[in-house]
């Protein structure tokens, strides 16, 4: 039987495809950004949705140098109109992590050079200018778990599992992971698993942090994009508030927290958008605000989507 996942991810982007621009791969069609990016990261788009396909399936999307770079030029120049964007992988797997062909040449020098690099590679996915939707299955291992700790949202497949193997190959985290990780599931939790090898499936992982969604194999790239698409219609002002503001909101002292949620609600409230969103719902032609149990039936004053 294939792989449901592969299945899923290459109907779902066929019907997203549309052309941004020349590249060196315009004789196959794969990269369509006017990006220069290596064979690893393959951008395609759905409306105001970019993907971002991690693509060394025959490593299990292996991160190495070549990848860094290209994920930090796309993030840090999304295609014209993105508003949302999905990142996945291909194959069976999100990404297992470094390539350890390339840590095992490396010197001190050039594992701190590509370190540093990550950093800011995966910092413009947590800190870029739209919301980032992780669409994640088989292996988020090492350097993978630390690409989808950088994104705002992650839907695992039954078949994800995480894991930090660092400590049994000798090395430490080096994308973010000792900065982002522990705030998703505490730092104890991290360190039960760098020393001790410890993986969490799926199941496990939603409950403590590690996504926010799970779905049934082959339905992750089609759930990320629905978020996705979703996010896509908020006003621009309020997803730049909560990707960009609320993090660091979060982290700093409840002073300067409380005085930059102000500002921010003042920014965001002053918006042209918001002040005909508002109205929308102040003149009825928007819906309240509902909820429903799955698989019950929708109580009389729910509005419905």
């Amino acid at each position: 039987m294939g792989n449901p996942t592969v299945t899923s991810t290459s109907r779902v982007e066929s019907q997203a495809l549309r052309h941004l621009g020349r590249t060196r791969k315009e004789e196959n069609g794969t990269n369509r950004t006017t990006l220069d990016l290596p064979d690893s990261v393959v951008v395609s788009q759905r409306g105001a949705v970019t993907l971002v396909r991690l693509s060394r399936p025959a490593k299990r999307n292996a991160i190495d140098g070549e990848m860094i770079a290209g994920i930090e030029a796309v993030f840090n120049s999304p295609p014209e109109g993105t508003r949302a964007i999905v990142v996945h992988g291909e194959g069976s797997h999100f990404c297992a992590g470094a390539d350890l062909a390339l840590v095992a040449a490396a010197d001190g020098v050039a594992a701190l050079h590509l370190s540093r690099i990550a950093h800011q590679a995966f910092d413009r996915i947590e800190h870029g200018a739209v919301p980032v939707v992780a669409a994640l299955h088989g292996a988020v291992i090492g350097g993978g778990l630390e690409i989808a700790a950088a994104a705002h949202i992650r839907v695992a497949e039954r078949s994800a599992f995480y894991a930090l193997p660092e400590g049994m190959r000798g090395i430490f985290v080096g994308g973010g992971g000792a900065v982002r990780l522990p705030r998703l599931i505490g730092a104890s939790r991290m360190i039960d698993m760098m020393l001790t090898g410890r993986t969490y499936s799926a199941g496990e992982g939603a409950a403590l942090g590690f996504s926010q969604y799970v779905v049934e194999d082959g339905e992750g790239i089609s759930k990320a994009i629905e978020l996705a698409e979703r996010i896509a219609t908020n006003a621009t002002v309020s997803n730049f508030a909560v990707v960009q503001a609320l993090p660091r909101i979060a982290r700093s002292d409840p002073d300067a927290g409380f005085l930059m949620e102000s500002l921010m609600w003042a920014i965001a409230a002053n918006d042209g958008d918001a002040k005909v969103r508002i109205q929308d719902f102040l003149q009825k032609r928007a819906a309240k605000v509902s909820h429903r149990e799955p698989g019950l039936p929708m109580r009389p004053f729910d509005t419905g989507e």
